[in-house]
């Protein structure tokens, strides 16, 4: 009994890390999706003109060409993955738009995003990935590292993978890594949470 549940929990952590394959990204980026969760409504509140953002996990850009269009020319996007294929998809999306200059892509590695520290990102958007980490309190730390004094972190979870429970975790973790919690913006189908410096709102 005490085997098969070692096996149980092995089983459960693969699919709690595990990250959608590239052949898979059309579910990520599927029309339909912007109808739920359109980036220019979640990202209108946090991104501006001459911002300076990272999109973490961006899949195939489904947040990070809006987030292109929002920094404008002045402004920089940071598309980052762990995946060199999403990353070429995001590539082609950005070009088709006009806007691959604004962009710099990178693959993250297997235990960390791998951006040096000290990047002085205004936000950084973290969807839908946070759970597919293997250790979120040494990836909240790190983006920590990544923001300058004042910048933002969307966290959002999906509802049907992330409990109340495991999500109050997570947040648990963020202020030990130091964020405090700014706001918990509705998103439909998530949850989600808006994390900075304490003391700012």
């Amino acid at each position: 009994r005490r085997m098969k549940t070692q096996e149980k929990n092995i089983v459960n952590s693969e699919k709690r890390h595990s990250v959608c394959p590239v052949a898979k990204a059309g579910m990520l980026d599927h029309v339909l999706r912007k109808l739920i969760q359109d980036p220019a409504r979640i990202l209108r509140p946090h991104v501006r003109e001459g911002m300076a953002v990272l999109d973490v996990g961006c899949g195939p850009g489904f947040f990070t060409l809006e987030m292109a269009r929002r920094v404008g020319e002045g402004g920089r996007v940071t598309a980052a993955d762990l995946q060199p294929g999403m990353l070429d998809l995001v590539r082609k999306k950005l070009a088709a738009a006009g806007l691959a200059g604004r962009a710099t892509f990178h693959q993250c590695r297997a235990d960390a995003i791998g951006l040096p520290p000290g990047n002085g990102f205004d936000f950084i958007l973290v969807f839908y990935m946070l759970h597919e980490v293997p250790e979120p309190g040494s990836f909240l730390r790190e983006l920590k590292s990544l923001l300058k004094p004042g910048g933002r972190v969307l966290v959002v979870e999906p509802r049907w993978h992330v409990g109340h429970g495991g999500f109050q975790d997570a947040i648990g973790l963020m202020k030990q890594a130091g964020f405090a919690v700014l706001a918990e913006p509705a998103i439909r189908f998530s949850r989600a949470v808006l994390i900075g410096d304490p003391g700012r709102d």
